[in-house]
């Protein structure tokens, strides 16, 4: 099943121990967490801090999306946190991506690789067989609340025909609209930012977008 994750980086964070309440009881699957380095992305977002605390307030997954630099430096302090998957970016600079993987396994975190809309997805044949997840970006990262990039959708098919058939996250631009387009293609962990933490009702949004994602699953497994 299509699993839904709210991005906390369209949260209240003056309310964040409310707002994860909210989505996990509104049927969240798991809590996507945008950890940005202000140098691979022009933002600056949080910390293992955060992530610790939070990771004392849920049962839900934690989705770590590390939009730095030096993930290898940084892969023990976000698992110790109780980040349950990594992902880290092909295009940080230098990035032995192997020795990253690696060491995610070692510390007992599902390894993933995160991909910009612009990048080739033959950077990753390689490591598919390595990684528990791809993260298809569809915006490019930096900043909450950006629109749908289309292109990318073709990109989950590709990935599919590469023979990867791990778990497959979109993150971008995702709401009830969307969703149908990235699931058809494949995908499987749905990213939603403002699309739910910017309504009212969470248990609404995330249904909306589970109901409209329902039909392009079912035409996949058919």
């Amino acid at each position: 099943m299509v699993r839904i994750a709210p991005s906390l980086l369209s949260a209240d964070f003056t309310n964040l121990r409310g707002e994860v309440a909210d989505v996990e009881k509104g049927g969240a699957d798991l809590l996507h967490l945008d950890v940005m380095d202000g140098n691979f992305v022009p933002n600056i977002t949080f910390g293992p801090p955060l992530v610790k605390s939070i990771n004392g307030s849920t049962d839900m997954i934690l989705d770590c999306h590390l939009m730095i630099e030096d993930p290898l430096f940084y892969a023990k302090p976000f698992a110790d946190a109780g980040a349950d998957w990594i992902s880290f970016h092909i295009e940080a600079s230098g990035l032995d991506a192997d020795q990253v993987i690696d060491r995610l396994l070692e510390l007992g975190v599902k390894p993933s690789i995160a991909i910009n809309p612009d990048t080739t997805l033959y950077r990753l044949k390689p490591l598919l067989d390595r990684l528990y997840m791809v993260l298809v970006m569809s915006v490019f990262p930096g900043f909450g609340g950006q629109k749908f990039i289309p292109e990318v959708v073709p990109r989950i098919k590709e990935l599919r025909d590469l023979g990867f058939e791990g778990e497959i996250e979109v993150d971008g631009g995702i709401d009830a609209v969307t969703a149908p387009h990235v699931v058809e293609a494949g995908a499987t962990v749905l990213v939603a930012g403002s699309a739910v933490f910017g309504n009212p009702d969470r248990a609404g949004a995330i249904d909306a977008i589970r109901a409209a994602a329902a039909p392009a699953e079912n035409g996949a497994e058919a």
